[in-house]
């Protein structure tokens, strides 16, 4: 089925049980036609909040000076915590910090990439396990390295397509031209692109949401991560305030569900943000269509360091604390982890046979 803008913004605006209770079928029955109900581990290691950017919404921005300290994981915790991951099956991995370009930098992830790429290898992972990298704007060449090095997924968010709105959350030498410039590098490098925006931020609308999920569609993206706007207390924009709670969860809740339905075949991940809304706010993002989520194996010592927006959960919660809790919030649903899989999309592998098709 073909959705117009209008019939995006009407599923974005239903708040009537009966109309949620059809938007939430319609999704789950797409999703298991054609990604099928299994949920995919993305384990996330955030490994440094260091950043060069100002964005005016994000707790570890670079102007942040009340963030009590800076840190980068050793490489040694940053790969043993990934072998770790492949040891409980999760699959897949996600490396992400802030956005930094120095070459000392690029080098370190590139050379942590390739290690844990090597050494996760087993019977059950002979690829290794699957890498998605989320270190933000870069050049093309530093993608192609990062890309041969063993990564083959890349999250950047674009937070909004909308021109006015994108200004607003960042600083000008932050343009919305070159967080576009840089999908369109990563999928010409040959990363599963993934990329999603903020819900409910000051000043949004129905239409810039759904301006959004045609954004997702017509760049033909793999991968979807998006959750709620919520404020950072040392954000710029803090004194703006956010939406009411459960209107902004019901309205994250139904971006999915619209996503789920216009893009049909991409992985959709139920954030860590939803859960800082309501305590089963991951289980309520599969119940619309999603089919990833990302447990947070940051060491415990800096967890509280990674905070982009307050009140994020499990910051005091170990590695299998965190995976036991979570099998169980899953299973609590009627769906079941895809263990030892990379989980990609069935998006991704379409676009190879009509490629290949076309050659």
């Amino acid at each position: 089925m073909s959705y117009t803008r209008k019939d995006i913004i009407e599923m974005l605006s239903f708040t009537k049980e009966d109309d949620l209770g059809r938007l939430r079928d319609e999704a789950l029955s797409l999703m298991g036609k054609e990604v099928g109900n299994l949920v995919y581990y993305r384990g996330i290691i955030e490994f440094s909040n260091i950043c060069r950017c100002d964005c005016r919404y994000c707790g570890i921005r670079k102007s942040n000076s009340k963030l009590s300290e800076r840190y980068t994981l050793e490489r040694n915790e940053i790969v043993d915590t990934a072998l770790w991951c492949a040891d409980q099956g999760y699959g897949s991995i996600v490396l992400q910090s802030g956005e930094r370009v120095d070459p000392a930098f690029i080098s370190f992830v590139e050379s942590v990439v390739a290690e844990i790429k090597e050494r996760s290898r087993s019977e059950k992972l002979p690829k290794g396990l699957g890498i998605t990298l989320g270190i933000g704007e870069q050049s093309r060449e530093t993608y192609r390295r990062l890309y041969e090095a063993g990564a083959h997924r890349y999250l950047l968010r674009i937070e909004t397509t909308d021109p006015a709105l994108y200004r607003r959350l960042h600083p000008k030498n932050q343009t919305l031209e070159n967080r576009i410039e840089c999908l369109g590098d990563l999928k010409e490098v040959g990363f599963q692109v993934g990329t999603g925006v903020m819900i409910g931020i000051p000043g949004q609308t129905l239409d810039m949401l759904a301006r959004d999920i045609e954004f997702f569609r017509d760049r033909d993206i793999d991968m979807i991560g998006m959750g709620p706007y919520i404020t950072h207390p040392h954000g710029d924009m803090a004194s703006e305030g956010m939406m009411e709670k459960e209107a902004l969860l019901q309205l994250s809740l139904n971006m999915i569900a619209a996503t789920r339905l216009v893009l049909r075949d991409v992985n959709i991940a139920a954030t860590t943000a939803l859960q800082a809304l309501v305590p089963d706010g991951r289980e309520r993002g599969l119940g619309y269509g999603a089919n990833v989520t990302m447990p947070n194996l940051t060491p415990i010592k800096v967890r509280k360091g990674y905070q982009l927006y307050e009140g994020k959960p499990c910051l005091d919660e170990s590695g299998t604390a965190c995976g036991s809790c979570l099998l169980n919030r899953i299973r609590s649903v009627g769906r079941d982890v895809g263990f030892n899989l990379w989980g990609d999309s069935p998006h991704v592998n379409k676009r190879k046979v009509l490629i290949g098709n076309r050659g």
